[in-house]
């Protein structure tokens, strides 16, 4: 008992606070790291009392459960750092996955830099990156978009300041309200946008399919069972419009006279804005035009 108690003294620090991904569905992808710094503070500041409790019970976790959620965040941010003051270690987690990810917790996590005391990721799941990794969509750029507004117009307004957007795009919605959010997205970003519709991942009734946004609409509007759970919506950025390529091959001609092709290429890209890829294919043509 003695050396478990050891092990469990070397994650935690006193003053400290951790933000703890827990799982999104299946128990098994909690880390050992998780558990132990779980078991290891003094408190552990939960969105959902009730449901953490019941994930703390079943990996045997009989630290002291406070509520932490969006109605009381100002007042526990307060409570919570004077725990830390006083030495206690704390940890805060959602009801699943990576706090902070569309959870309650930038103001306490500002105010704890604000008062320099110390923070420390414990990272582990996170819906979004689930999502993205299994999209078959491009990653080397992408945006986080959380919940749309829950009405219509609002929501109409949201996606259509996105249409343009070129990084692919990772939302989340509700079952009840994926239906309406499907079919604005067919009206703003058109029917060949191609998405991936993931749901309930990691538990019994997971559903992962890609296809074009049109019928994943389809799909969904016929099939009771996938307005169920929880629900992330990958969504393939607008197709790149190289309206400069003026400019870029400016920069690459001067910039290769000095410089080897992939600094130059770095260099372009990230003074243009332009993709990586696409400034390194324009760098392969110039060279071949010599």
């Amino acid at each position: 008992m003695a050396a478990d108690n050891d092990h469990i003294s070397r994650h935690v620090s006193a003053g400290t606070l951790y933000l703890v991904a827990t799982p999104i569905g299946n128990l098994e992808d909690i880390t050992r790291r998780a558990v132990s710094v779980l078991k290891g503070v003094d408190i552990i500041a939960a969105e959902d009392t009730r449901y953490s409790q019941r994930l703390l019970s079943a990996l045997s976790i009989s630290t002291r459960l406070v509520s932490y959620h969006e109605h009381n965040e100002d007042a526990m941010a307060e409570t919570i750092i004077r725990y830390l003051r006083d030495g206690k270690s704390v940890a805060l987690i959602s009801d699943a996955g990576t706090p902070l990810v569309s959870d309650p917790g930038y103001r306490l996590v500002s105010r704890i830099h604000d008062e320099q005391l110390d923070l420390v990721p414990v990272p582990g799941p996170c819906a979004a990156i689930a999502a993205l990794s299994v999209s078959g969509l491009p990653t080397d750029r992408f945006s986080f978009e959380g919940f749309p507004p829950a009405k219509a117009v609002a929501r109409q307004r949201f996606l259509e300041q996105r249409v343009s957007y070129s990084q692919t795009m990772v939302f989340y919605e509700s079952c009840h309200r994926i239906e309406g959010m499907l079919d604005d997205m067919l009206q703003v970003f058109g029917g060949d946008r191609r998405v991936c519709y993931c749901r309930e991942l990691t538990k019994t009734f997971e559903t992962v399919r890609r296809a074009a946004l049109a019928d994943i609409a389809a799909w969904v509007h016929a099939d009771e069972d996938q307005r169920k759970g929880e629900i992330v919506v990958v969504v393939e950025g607008a197709a790149r419009q190289h309206s400069d390529n003026e400019q870029v091959d400016q920069y690459l001609v001067v910039m290769m006279k000095s410089l080897p092709v992939k600094q130059a290429v770095a260099l372009v890209a990230e003074l243009t804005g332009e993709n990586k890829n696409y400034v390194y294919k324009r760098a392969l043509e110039l060279k071949d035009l010599k």
